[in-house]
This record gives structure tokens, C-alpha cells and sequence, in this order.
């Protein structure tokens, strides 16, 4: 059996190395570009591209056993590179892959360790510089008959479900189907493990549990066909349980839900029965929006739905209002200036709605019902969730008046009566004095002594800081506070 010898220097950057033979394999052009992809494709996501495994595959005919994991210093490994005919050493290297498109994303990795992880063969021949770079002598190619692959990784688990993965698929292409040549791992400390690790793990599932979750009523018969055709041999234990036998092409079964959800698939989601649960009760907040919504399109309003996400300069000076940092959400590292902060407010989504609308027919009646984010150090991630409503007319008139009966309508629907000033039973508005509003032209809504929301005329320098030619008035409330 081949050896890899695993030196303990290992352990302070990739611990973990798991290796495995595939010989008298028969390469095409297509299942030679098939097994490039499937290790790319593999880095790319269970392999956390690359940080949690790297794999290496390598011409076993050019090599000679057993090998050696080790990590040096970058100053003592020297070696050609993969696709290069001039010999590096490790730091040069790495300056030298700081302008390649592919391979410099994976630099950070290792750049900054006092030592590289290097495997080599019996003649200290450099097999691989994982997770950059392979060695060129040992480099596959469609002739290559004898594959030697080794994953080193820093999550052992994933090493070995990325080792059985590409096994178990290209076995197929050896000269003796589905035959795969273990390799021994040998540690300094004398411990020693054989992979790949292709053993069947058993997995009981209770038949209630998979007919409850997916709402059937299936036999257990049926449930071990329905297995069976997905890859995974079923049989009924004595308990009247599942006992499923999972195999090593399988990784992605860890639980119960996941042979659920197999037989799932293999009966036809289409094929399930719709219920509704006995238990299923919205909650009050959302059927206060759902109402809410109906009673403001019959008043011939139509729905926007914007971006959660805004900017500083939208959320504050484009609406005259100043920033003392006491409200908005900040993002970290936004890509954009155009996403900077959790909205504060629904006014600068609709007023952009407009702005970028503004050669439609007039008026234009829209709102949105949705939620903004506000600090809050009451709660435990420092921020809270409100639900706001928000409407806007835009016409040849302001249309003042029908923001402020359409204010009236939807306090009437929940039940609200307009009351004199101070009464706190119901109702009422109060003069006030937002930077966004024209002055004098703008209400506040006072229900049951607190303030939940604000009506008015558009400021003119608002509306032009938007690119809105037209009169607009626009309404936004607390939809919570209604409750």
C-alpha cells in the first residue's frame, strides 16, 4: 500500500491530508474536462474555495512513493509550477500569481504563514503547493493512466466527503470499474488512517416522522421503493422504522429530514395533498397590512414595493433633514453608495418611484406598506423592525385634501373616530413642522396621545432634489401603532 508520511510542522497551517489511487483509468477529451470541473466546481463551495480543502491530482507514473506532507519555510521549496517551465521558490511565487485573475484570490490563504504546506514524493520531486498551485512534473494530462489525488485540508470531514466524491465518480473510467486503490496516512505520532473511508453508514428514520412531515400516508414498502429509486437502499427494521444505508456517494445525508425529503422527491411534490394546517393563525400585524392594503387600492392608490436598502444623502439631505446619527442602520463595506443604510423612512423610495415616472399620466397615486429600521438599544441586536405605511399623490394640484382623506379612510377602517385635541380615545391632527413638508401646509396624526405619523404638502426643494416637476402630497404612518 502506498504511504504518505505526515510531518507534525503540518499542524500549525494544514493539518489534514487524505489521499487515494485510481489506476488503469482511460481519459477522453470529455471526461478529462468532466474531472477538471468537478474539482473545480468542488473548491468553489463545499471547499470554501479552497480554504477548507485543496485538491491535488497527479500522474502517478512520474512519481515515485511513499510521499511526505510537510511545511517549510516559502525560501526552502523550489519547484516549477503548473503551466510554467521556470523554477520558483515559494515566495516568489506568490508575488508572481499577484496578477493572475485565477489564482491570487487564493493567496491570502497561506501568504502571511512562516511556513507553506509542500508535499513531495520519495525523490523529493514537489507534488503540489497546496491550495495554489500544482507541480508541473507530475501534471495529468489524457494519457495519464495511473491517478494519484491528495486532499489536504484543515476540516478532515470535508477532505474526506471531496476525496469520496471524486472517487466514487471516476472509478467508472478505470481499467476495473469502481475499483479504488486505499492509500495509508501515516502521522508522526504513529497514528495511522487508511482512505478513502467508503463505508456504508446505517441511518433509522421513523416511518410517522416521514409520512407526518410530508402530510402522506405511504407503507413502508412504498417509502423503501420510493428510496431505492434515489439512490439509497431502504429496508424495513423490525421496529417497523427505515433503516436507510447510506452510501459515500451520498454526503448530503446527515439527518432524518433528508431521506424525508428524498422520498418527497421521488413521490412528486405535485402528487402531495394540499391542507392547511389546523394551527396556521396569522399574525395580527400582517392581517392589519393585508387589510390596510385593500382599503387603500379601492381607493384607486397603486401598490410600489422599493428598496429597503438607501443611501445617506436620499434618507437626509435630498428630504432636508439632518443626520444625528440616532436612527438609521448603518451597512458595513456596501458595495455601493446606493446602499449604505437600512431606509429610516418609506419617502425616498417613493418619491424615487416618481421621479423616475414622471412622463406618466397624471396624477399618479401609489403607496407602499413596508418595514424600515430603526436603533433601538432596548433590543439585543441594537435595532428594531417597524412597519410603516406610506401614500403619495402627484398631479396638476397638490391634492392635499385627498392624502388627508385618504388619512380619514384608513382610521375609520380600523375603527378609529376623529376626536377633538387631547381627547385620547381616538384621533385627531395637530399643526407641525417636518423639513420635508411645505410650512403650514403639514399635520401630524396624534392616535390614542401618540404621534404616529405625518401628512403635507412636499417641500418644493424636495421635490426638485428628486427631479419631480409636480405638486405632490404624501402621507407616512406607524402601522404598529394602530394595533
Amino acid at each position: 500500500m502506498i504511504k504518505m508520511h505526515v510531518k507534525p510542522e503540518t499542524s500549525s497551517i494544514r493539518p489534514h491530508v487524505v489521499c487515494a489511487v485510481l489506476r488503469g483509468v482511460t481519459f477522453t477529451e470529455g471526461s478529462y474536462n468532466s474531472f477538471i470541473d468537478l474539482q473545480d466546481k468542488l473548491h468553489q463551495n463545499i471547499c470554501r474555495r479552497r480554504t477548507l480543502v485543496a485538491i491535488g491530482t497527479h500522474d502517478l507514473d512520474t512519481l515515485q512513493a511513499p510521499f511526505t506532507y510537510e511545511a517549510l519555510p516559502p525560501s526552502s521549496i523550489n519547484f516549477v509550477p503548473l503551466k510554467q517551465v521556470k523554477n520558483f521558490r515559494a515566495d516568489e511565487l506568490i508575488e508572481f500569481y499577484r496578477s493572475d485573475l485565477k489564482l491570487k484570490k487564493f493567496l491570502h490563504i497561506i501568504e502571511n504563514s512562516p511556513v507553506f504546506p509542500v508535499l513531495y514524493d520519495h525523490n523529493r520531486i514537489v507534488l503540489s503547493l497546496p491550495p495554489i498551485i500544482n507541480g508541473a512534473h507530475s501534471a495529468i494530462n489524457l494519457k495519464t493512466k495511473n491517478v494519484f489525488i491528495e486532499c489536504t485540508a484543515t476540516d478532515l470531514t470535508k477532505a474526506k466527503i471531496v476525496l469520496n466524491t471524486i472517487v466514487t465518480a471516476f472509478s467508472a473510467y478505470c481499467e476495473r470499474k469502481f475499483e479504488i486503490e486505499p492509500v495509508e496516512v501515516i502521522y508522526s505520532d504513529g497514528k495511522s488512517c487508511v482512505y478513502p473511508d467508503l463505508s456504508i453508514y446505517n441511518m433509522d428514520v421513523s416511518l410517522s416522522y416521514i409520512n407526518g412531515t410530508i402530510g402522506v400516508s405511504l407503507e413502508a414498502e412504498e417509502v423503501t421503493d420510493l428510496l431505492n429509486r434515489m439512490q439509497l437502499h431502504a429496508e424495513q427494521s423490525i421496529s417497523g422504522n427505515i433503516t436507510v444505508f447510506v452510501p459515500p456517494t451520498r454526503s448530503d445525508i446527515l439527518h432524518p429530514c433528508d431521506v424525508m425529503e428524498d422520498v418527497a422527491i421521488a413521490y412528486g411534490y405535485n402528487n402531495i395533498p394540499k391542507r392547511s394546517p389546523a394551527s396556521l393563525k396569522p399574525l395580527a400585524l400582517n392581517e392589519l397590512t393585508d387589510h390596510i392594503k385593500l382599503e387603500i387600492a379601492m381607493t384607486g392608490f397603486t401598490e410600489v414595493l422599493t428598496f429597503i436598502l438607501g443611501s445617506w444623502r436620499e434618507n437626509f439631505a435630498m428630504l432636508n433633514r439632518k443626520d444625528d446619527k440616532s436612527k438609521a442602520v448603518v451597512v458595513g463595506n456596501p458595495r455601493s453608495s446606493d446602499f449604505e443604510l437600512v431606509r429610516t423612512s418609506l419617502m425616498p423610495g417613493v418619491l424615487k418611484t416618481v421621479g423616475h415616472n414622471k412622463d406618466h399620466p397624471k396624477p399618479i397615486k401609489i403607496f407602499e406598506v413596508g418595514d424600515i429600521a430603526l436603533l433601538d438599544e432596548r433590543k439585543d441586536v441594537g435595532a428594531r423592525n417597524q412597519r410603516q405605511l406610506a401614500a403619495l399623490f402627484c398631479g396638476a394640484s397638490s391634492g392635499f385634501e385627498l392624502i388627508h382623506g385618504l388619512v380619514d379612510r384608513v382610521m375609520e377602517a380600523i375603527g378609529a373616530a376623529f376626536v377633538p385635541i387631547s381627547d385620547h380615545t381616538g384621533y385627531f391632527i395637530q399643526p407641525s413642522d417636518e423639513p420635508e413638508f411645505l410650512p403650514g401646509r403639514q399635520a401630524s396624526i396624534i392616535y390614542k396621545a401618540k404621534h404616529i405619523g405625518t401628512f403635507g404638502i412636499v417641500h418644493p426643494e424636495v421635490l426638485n432634489n428628486f427631479d419631480i416637476p409636480d405638486p405632490c402630497s404624501f402621507v407616512e404612518l406607524d402601522v404598529e401603532s394602530l394595533l
